[in-house]
């Protein structure tokens, strides 16, 4: 197939660094990694960031620069078998005339613990340099030996200004117009994402004579977000929705929540969330936090959305406004690092059942003070080695 009929995206990609766009904390002149490209001392790697962000584009510069071989694998469709083969003629490149290997493998986070245990070896051994690339935290998803031999650089979504520079020189390239605000209007539909910003361009371009907003909008259907219900995303917004409402923040906390829920989100995942935190953050400061949420969850369950935002939005408030203490929360892992610490304390004896004869020759059960006859007594519950502990405060 010719390039012509390649994506836009890949009819662009930069050749040298000096067309490259985007990301100059890590390749612009006299950076870390431009330098370490110079030097030709690159180390193996991952690329952590999100889609569209140049990941691909750099693995190729980075070959092309130091004049590596350079192999190209998809963790989604390629595995072990394929690894072997490349390993092999990388052995026979080195031995030959000490050709470099650049493997570059696109979503790694996809090969699971023994594929990754397959590459180890080739990369301890230098046989590959690893260019890993990957949209998830690779501290989760990369097995910890090779995240060790590895350098993470982390690449950020691209400005609004990155984004313009590549739409214009696009239109530029393709001989194409826009109309006033188009530019704009794709620039922040793509969202920091250039593959998304180029593929609605080639659409659209092929649909009008100049692109229009309308024609964009016709393109992109629905708005963009940025956000993956298994992803870094999903993680960074429950994380800001629940900060929110420890904060007492409401505004931010509907957002939020309006965030997820516009991307798809299960709104049960939302309200088991706030469940959670009626009790951490809330706890006996308001002792109606726990079972509104908890209601709230049910009513999610059997309501169903669109309705349940409704739902969701009323407790929202309710916790973001609600008196907040996290004593409860503190006591249980003030509890259980003792329980770390001091493993399998002897139960009090007189706190022991005593239902055979034989237990109660031991002591099981004797001294108790039953509480109810006597409120006043003051009894030790707590092994002795905890006498007098105190978790709730």
């Amino acid at each position: 197939m010719g390039t012509s009929f390649a994506p836009l995206a890949e009819r662009l990609r930069p050749k040298t660094f000096a067309d490259f766009i985007g990301q100059e904390d890590l390749v612009g002149e006299g950076k870390l990694l431009r330098e370490l490209i110079r030097q030709d001392n690159v180390p193996s790697m991952i690329f952590w960031g999100p889609p569209g962000t140049g990941k691909t584009t750099l693995a190729h510069l980075i070959a092309r620069e130091t004049k590596a071989n350079f192999q190209e694998l998809s963790a989604v469709g390629a595995g072990v078998v394929e690894l072997r083969k490349i390993v092999a003629d990388a052995e026979k490149l080195k031995n030959f005339n000490g050709t470099r290997t650049i493997l570059f493998i696109d979503e790694i986070h996809r090969w699971n613990k023994a594929q990754q245990d397959a590459l180890l070896p080739h990369v301890e051994r230098g046989v590959v340099t690893l260019i890993g690339a990957t949209t998830e935290n690779p501290s989760f998803e990369v097995i910890s030996p090779l995240l060790s031999r590895t350098r993470v650089f982390i690449l950020r979504a691209l400005s609004a200004e990155a984004l313009e520079r590549i739409v214009l020189h696009a239109l530029k390239v393709i001989g194409a117009k826009a109309e006033k605000d188009a530019v704009g209007f794709l620039v922040q539909a793509a969202n920091g994402d250039a593959r998304i910003a180029l593929t609605a361009l080639d659409i659209a371009a092929k649909m009008s004579s100049a692109v229009s907003v309308e024609t964009l909008k016709a393109v992109f259907q629905k708005t963009h977000l940025l956000y993956d219900k298994a992803g870094d995303e999903h993680y960074n917004t429950i994380s800001a929705f629940i900060k929110s409402l420890r904060g007492s923040n409401a505004d931010a906390a509907l957002y939020y929540c309006a965030r997820m829920l516009a991307a798809g989100e299960d709104p049960l995942f939302i309200a088991r969330r706030m469940v959670v935190l009626a009790s951490e953050d809330i706890s006996n400061a308001d002792a109606h936090a726990l079972p509104l949420a908890v209601s709230a969850m049910q009513a999610v369950h059997m309501i169903g959305m669109p309705e349940a935002r409704i739902i969701l939005a009323q407790v929202v408030t309710y916790l973001a406004k609600a008196p907040k203490s996290n004593a409860s929360y503190k006591a249980i892992l003030a509890a259980e690092e003792d329980v770390k610490n001091y493993l399998n304390l002897p139960i009090p004896l007189h706190l022991r059942n005593a239902p055979t004869e034989l237990m109660k020759d031991l002591g099981y059960g004797k001294e108790y003070i039953y509480t109810h006859d006597k409120p006043d007594v003051q009894q030790e519950f707590l092994p002795e080695k905890l006498k007098g502990r105190k978790y709730y405060k």
